[in-house]
């Protein structure tokens, strides 16, 4: 009897680790996908969704102000973020937009510092044409000298635009003083006198075009109602002729911060000040957990369950809002808490707290199960964000942009998994000391409404 016991409790513990095993094996991104690279080296991934009748269609290019290597060329990722809808012989300016709207289509791009983003979004009846347009534009981008310089000057007028708002500042400053050598030192919209001489750069914007927009570096991502087998003919015939590999360049190394560095900006307008602790840290691979590591410790740090989100904002009020300023990037960035004060006055009592928190880190003092619920939290939040076609395809050509795998998102995610309490000690033991700090500090005239009536502890 005993022993029936026994082999019945052995049974019950096999199929409850079964269970176990097989929840942990469960894949973060629930879609199926099918990937397949064309002979001339591009990578299409395409992803059946529940959107009938509709599709979305993204193509990510891995080049952003990264790539920008050359003294005096900064901006031109992000100049043919734009250029890219001037047409080509077969679809001159203006036919290709037009013959998109009557298909029903969104389209339009973005620009990041490690990769370019075109997005399309509409119904699955015009996706042949979609097709046709897009490897065309791709394959066989032209535009004279005076369309460049026309389109440069806009650029421009973009940065006057920008530069009307503190965070084009901040965003310049904190990059400026942060990083010597990098190419992460100018924003993706280039340095201000880089853009101004953009326009005499005409045969450089295409030797940069062919150096870059090559089927080696581009993935194109469909998700959505299609027919794989005809998407997949349309794709070849269309795509199978761009030529071109892409360009292998040594991106300058960022060396070692060895002192602790300032910037500061005074804003000639009113509006709330701003304080940001920055250090240097790994860039995103998918052969560690720093990545990971750092979304989690940006939660932990100064998200909506931190203790200094309830000191500073909620209880005290010295903040407006308090947040990380973390972004997966190729090569080694910044990971950066980040304040918007109530005032000036409260700069100090705001930055004491920084120090605090993070030192209550390199004390090892860590709240495991807060933890473990940021883990759960990040893991299983972003599967309610992968409710469209849109948002799918645009987090799959994110994540591929940065770490350069189709598969990536299900592969971040899974390393969310195995990050520890530990992990995020050692890593701040590493990277978040003093010496590899450079503390941003806005500051600007008072908001009228600021005077008086803010409560105080």
């Amino acid at each position: 009897m005993l022993r029936m016991i026994a082999l019945l409790l052995l049974t019950v513990a096999a199929l409850a680790g079964a269970a176990v095993a097989q929840k942990a094996q469960q894949p973060f991104f629930p879609y199926p996908m099918r990937v397949e690279k064309l002979k001339n080296g591009m990578t299409v991934v395409r992803v059946p969704f529940r959107s009938p009748g509709l599709v979305a269609y993204y193509t990510v290019v891995r080049v952003g102000s990264r790539n920008e290597v050359e003294p005096l060329h900064t901006g031109f990722a992000h100049f043919f973020e734009h250029v890219m809808f001037k047409g080509t012989k077969r679809f001159p300016e203006g036919t290709r937009d037009k013959l998109l709207a009557s298909l029903g289509f969104n389209d339009n791009a973005y620009t990041e510092d490690d990769f370019t983003l075109y997005h399309s979004f509409g119904p699955s009846s015009g996706l042949q044409q979609l097709v046709e347009v897009e490897a065309d534009r791709f394959r066989n981008l032209s535009y004279s000298e005076e369309t460049f310089q026309t389109e440069a000057k806009a650029v421009l007028g973009e940065y006057h635009k920008s530069a009307a708002n503190p965070e084009l500042k901040i965003e310049e400053e904190l990059a400026r003083t942060a990083f010597e050598r990098h190419t992460y030192r100018h924003t993706t919209l280039g340095f201000y006198e880089d853009i101004k001489r953009m326009p005499q750069y005409y045969s450089y914007s295409l030797e940069f075009f062919h150096r870059w927009y090559a089927p080696d570096n581009a993935m194109l991502f469909v998700v959505g109602d299609f027919d794989d087998a005809k998407l997949m003919q349309w794709v070849r015939e269309n795509y199978g002729p761009w030529k071109g590999t892409s360009a292998r360049m040594r991106i300058p190394s960022e060396p070692r911060q060895q002192g602790e560095r300032e910037a500061k900006i005074e804003w000639p307008t009113p509006t709330l000040p701003r304080l940001i602790h920055a250090w240097h840290t790994p860039g995103s691979t998918l052969e560690d957990l720093n990545s990971a590591i750092q979304s989690v410790l940006g939660a932990y740090l100064v998200g909506p369950t931190s203790p200094l989100y309830k000191e500073l904002v909620l209880d005290k009020h010295l903040a407006e809002s308090i947040g990380t300023r973390f972004y997966d990037h190729r090569d080694p960035h910044l990971f950066a808490l980040q304040a918007t004060l109530s005032d000036e006055q409260s700069r100090e009592r705001v930055e004491v707290a920084f120090e605090a928190a993070v030192q209550q880190l390199l004390d090892a003092d860590v709240d495991a199960k807060r933890v473990a619920d940021i883990k759960s939290n990040l893991r299983y939040a972003r599967p309610m964000s992968l409710e469209t076609a849109e948002q799918v395809a645009e987090q799959l050509a994110v994540h591929a942009g940065v770490y350069g795998a189709p598969n990536a998102l299900e592969l971040h995610y899974r390393d969310l998994v195995k990050v520890q309490p530990g992990d995020l000690v050692a890593f701040a033991r590493r990277h978040l000391v003093p010496r590899n700090r450079t503390t941003l500090a806005l500051t600007a005239k008072e908001l009228p409404q600021a005077q008086e009536g803010k409560p105080k502890t």
